[in-house]
Order: C-alpha cells, then structure tokens, then sequence
C-alpha cells in the first residue's frame, strides 16, 4: 500500500512539473507572440528626421519628398535657396553677383530689389550667406504658382512645397491612429491623429499608406483605421502673368539682308526687286563691339522708308558676332550685369525711335553655357521694352539640341514674338562633308522646337546656299556658295548631280586635280520640300538666309502663294 502511495505521489509531482513547464512554454510564446506582434511605442527622434544641419536650418520638401538642400530661419521667417527656386520652382528670379541685385522681368515692368528691400509686411524679401542668395516664402509665393506650408515655428523647422495642381487622395482616420516612421508596427511612432482627422494619402500598399497629417509630418498609417478615401481636385488662386506678343496678322516671309557696309544699304531696292510674297527684311545693322554694351550701327533712315514704301517690315539684327569689332565680345561677361542690359536695351528702343523700324532680330551665336541665365534674361528684359513700345522681338537659334538648350528655347517662346529655328549649317565649315540642311534635319529641328515653343511662334528658315567639299575625311574642306554660283559653277565644272531621296537634295561628285569635291544642291526642288514642312507644321512663317544669294525661280516656292 505504501507502494503504491508512493507511487501516486510521484505521477502527481511529474504531472505538477509537466504542468508547469508547459506554464512555462505558453507563457514563453506568449511572450515572443507579444514580442512579436505588439504594436511598438517608441517614438522617432524627430531632431534626427528633420535634421537640416543647424538650429537655424529648415528642412525642405517638394511634393513630399525630402531635398537636399534646406532653407535657413532668420528673423522670424524662412527663406528658400535661390538656386533651388530657380531649378525647381520658377526660373525668372535672377541674381547679379556683380551688383548685387535681384531681378524679375515681368511682362510690363521689372522689378529690381536688393538686400534692404522688405515686403508689405516689412520683412526683408532676400537673405544673403556669404555667396549663398535666400528668398522668403512670401516673395517665391507672390510669383509662383504653389502651395507653401511652413513648420518654422516649432523645434523641427519644416516646409513643405508643392507645385503639382493633379487630384489629391484624403482619407478621414475611422480611429485614433499612430503615425510610424515607416510602414509596420514595430516601426517608430512620428505623430498622432485623432479619430474623423484627415490626411493626405501619397501612396498606398497592400496593408499601409503612406500618409501626410494636419500637423505637417509624413509617415505611415495602417489602411483599416483610414476610411471615405476619395480624390479632391486642387484650386489655385494664382494670377499667372501674361506676356503679350505682337503677331503678325499674315503668315511670316522674311529674308536677312547682309549689311557689312553703308553703302550696302543701298541695294535693298535692286535685291528685293527680285523677290515674291517678301513682308519682313531683317538688315544686320547692329553688332557689339565691347563688354560695356557698345555696338557698331550702319542702320538708315531711308531704308526704313522705302522698305515700308514696299509694305515690308524691317526687324533690325542685332547680332555679336558679324564684324570685326565683336571678336572680343564675351556674352557671359557683358550680359551678366544688369546695368549694361538696362543701358544696351534703352539705346535700342533710342535706335528704334530714330530710325522707324518695327522690331529686332536678335542673333547672339557661339555662346558659352555660362552665358545662358544672362542671355534668356536679357531677352526677357528687352521684351518688355518692345512690348511697350510696339516692336516685334524675334531670336535666332540653332536647331535644338542638348548642347544648346542653355540658350532655353522654351521660355523664349514665353516672352518673344517669334523664335527662328536656323535650319542650316547641319555640316559646317571645319567639319566632316555633307548637306548644309537635308531634309531629315530640318524636319526633326522643326519637332524638336515644337516640343518647345507653340508652332504660332515658331519660324523656320532655309538655306540659300550651300557647299561645296573638296577632299575627304580630314582633309575635307569647303566654301559657301549661294545658289546662283553654285548654279552657275555646276554648269560650268560639268559636274552631274543626281536626285538623293535621303537627302532631299540633289547630289553632284566628281574628281579634280584639288581632289574629290562633293555638293548638296539647295534650289527650287529641296527648297520646296522644306517649304512643304512648313506648310504641314503650320508654322508661322519661313525665313531665308540671306538675299542675294538666291536665285530668281526659289520665290516661286518659297511662301504661300
């Protein structure tokens, strides 16, 4: 019996025991399940997160997304990298480093500031660290169209910046909700909402969304406390400025007269005798001859009369580059002080009173990319001067290409009249033998400003000369030749050109004692197929380089007519 007993007391102890460290078990992985699956209250440093290198610094979003670059809080306000506004924002604030003053070209007025100017409420518009230039948010937002919410008065200074107009997603909180660092629970709590608060949905995942909150900090929700998600359509309340243009009421037929000397004035008359369907001549008159501004003038009064005698418009070439004295011409340096713009436009709109003539061409080539924030605002500078005063204000420019959209096509488009695509010199002298303009070339120059500059804007222009190559590869040299010499030297050299599709020209080879010499033939066939791309773009108008190098049969397809 005691056996037995003994034997009941120890199956007892081992079923305690077993019981216990089954205990032992279930609490255990109650333990790592709560471990596990416990949502985390650890709170995210936020002086970490907003970390934007100072006390004084704020950090900078854009659409909600974390920049680089940071504003800086002085004196009760935050201001903005002005080289990040222009990047990003709105490319018209321009800076002069040498004279230290702030400029934005509006379409009838421009507006100068410097350090000591403040705003409607006393505050100063710009700050300055060092060579570093700042801009308040009450200027950027005076003439941007954004939306700016600013968290500058907390320890985690802030803002956010959002020029994209597009729906937004909203979502109410159906419960009081953390806000996490990163999606899941074990994530680090940033902020808080309330149950019936809103947020901004970014971007939603399978079971997260990534969600801004009222109290300006973006983190993520879990999706089954969010509820009445739905899409709300932004409105802005931003007056953009309109920059009117003079337009012809007629599509544009011009031509560039070469004026090298005065006398050269003279044959206007005799040139454009020739011509058909002609309404605007473009006289190289003017060329700067120093970085003070200063140009050399063959401009006349009675050309200007008899032009408009002929019912053409004269739109004056302004160029920096077609005379000797303009060998030392540097745009970057000349058109990067505001007081050398200001005196050069103000003696073109004193040349314009003088001589009658209706607007400018504009030909600055062989510019460096250094000159180009210089060059696009002094275009949008002397446009306001021609807008007031009536003048059509056209610019030249090569066939778009990466390496020449410094000279910013597109916001020329926005404040000229007109924009000339030069169609030409697709081989040049120095380079490798080929076509001048084949048709392929202009026509992806032609897309390629389209995507650019609205076509009512855009004006294309030929070629009436071309080349001809002598030599091969390296060796390969070459001349320009207008149509009727070169017409006249394909007779005379017995050299046989036959139609090249490809091209859309008319090809010639042959040998000579200088070696092999090549020609692509401009005339009334290639120049007619470039008229046509024009007519199917709906262009504004044609242009040709230069009168008197054409022959008389080319205006029998150059125009409308």
């Amino acid at each position: 019996m005691e056996r037995g007993r003994s034997r009941k007391a120890r199956s007892g102890c081992l079923g305690r025991i077993f019981g216990f460290v089954l205990f032992l078990i279930v609490a255990a992985v109650g333990v790592i399940a709560a471990v596990k699956y416990m949502p985390s209250r650890e709170r995210a440093d936020l002086d970490a997160l907003y970390a934007a290198g100072g006390s004084d610094r704020v950090a900078l979003y854009l659409n909600y997304e974390r920049q680089e670059e940071s504003g800086v809080y002085v004196d009760g306000q935050t201001y903005l990298p002005a080289t990040w506004v222009d990047a990003n924002l709105n490319e018209r604030f321009y800076w002069d480093a040498n004279e230290e003053i702030l400029v934005y070209a509006l379409p009838e007025e421009i507006v100068k500031s410097d350090e000591t100017t403040v705003d409607e409420d006393g505050k100063k518009i710009l700050y300055r660290d060092g060579d570093a230039v700042y801009l308040s948010l009450a200027l950027i937002q005076k003439y941007t169209d954004v939306r700016l919410q600013a968290y500058d008065g907390e320890a985690q200074k802030r803002v956010f910046v959002e020029n994209n107009w597009d729906p937004v997603t909203v979502a109410d909180a159906a419960w009081s909700a953390k806000i996490r660092l990163r999606g899941g629970l074990k994530s680090p709590i940033v902020t808080e909402i309330k149950r019936g608060g809103t947020v901004t949905v970014l971007e939603q995942y399978d079971n997260w969304a990534r969600v801004m909150t009222p109290d300006g900090h973006i983190g993520y929700m879990h999706k089954w406390k969010m509820k009445n998600l739905h899409e709300e359509t932004l409105k802005s309340d931003f007056t953009a400025p309109v920059y009117q243009n003079i337009s012809l009421d007629q599509k544009i037929v011009m031509v560039w007269h070469q004026v090298t000397i005065a006398a050269a004035n003279q044959a206007m008359d005799s040139l454009i005798a020739k011509t058909k369907g002609v309404n605007v001549i473009a006289p190289t008159w003017f060329t700067l001859s120093s970085n003070s501004g200063a140009y050399e003038s063959l401009a006349d009064k009675s050309y200007v009369d008899r032009a408009h005698e002929k019912g053409l418009q004269v739109w004056a070439v302004l160029d920096n580059f077609s005379r000797e004295c303009s060998k030392n011409v540097q745009a970057e340096v000349l058109l990067s002080r505001t007081s050398v713009r200001e005196k050069l436009i103000e003696n073109m709109m004193t040349e314009a009173d003088r001589y009658g003539f209706d607007g400018i061409n504009l030909d600055f080539e062989s510019l460096k990319t250094a000159a180009g924030v210089h060059y696009i605002e002094f275009i949008r500078e002397l446009s306001v001067s021609c807008r007031k005063k009536g003048l059509v204000l056209s610019v030249d420019n090569y066939v778009p290409a990466v390496y020449n959209r410094f000279y910013n096509q597109k916001e020329q488009g926005n404040v000229a009249d007109y924009v000339i695509i030069m169609g030409y010199d697709e081989h040049y002298a120095g380079g490798e033998a080929g076509s001048v303009s084949s048709i392929g070339y202009v026509e992806n120059g032609i897309k390629d400003m389209l995507s650019l500059v609205p076509k009512e804007k855009v004006i294309n222009a030929v070629p009436f000369y071309t080349r001809l190559w002598t030599g091969s590869g390296d060796n390969a040299s070459s001349r320009a030749m207008g149509i009727s010499e070169a017409t006249k030297w394909v007779s005379e050299s017995g050299m046989d050109l036959t139609w090249d599709d490809s091209a859309g020209q008319y090809y010639g080879r042959l040998d000579s004692q200088n070696g092999e010499q090549q020609l692509w033939m401009e005339e009334t066939r290639s120049l007619g197929l470039k008229m046509d791309l024009i007519k199917k773009y709906d262009l504004a108008g044609v242009a040709g380089w230069r009168l008197g190098l054409e022959t008389s049969d080319v205006w029998d397809v150059i125009g409308w007519e």
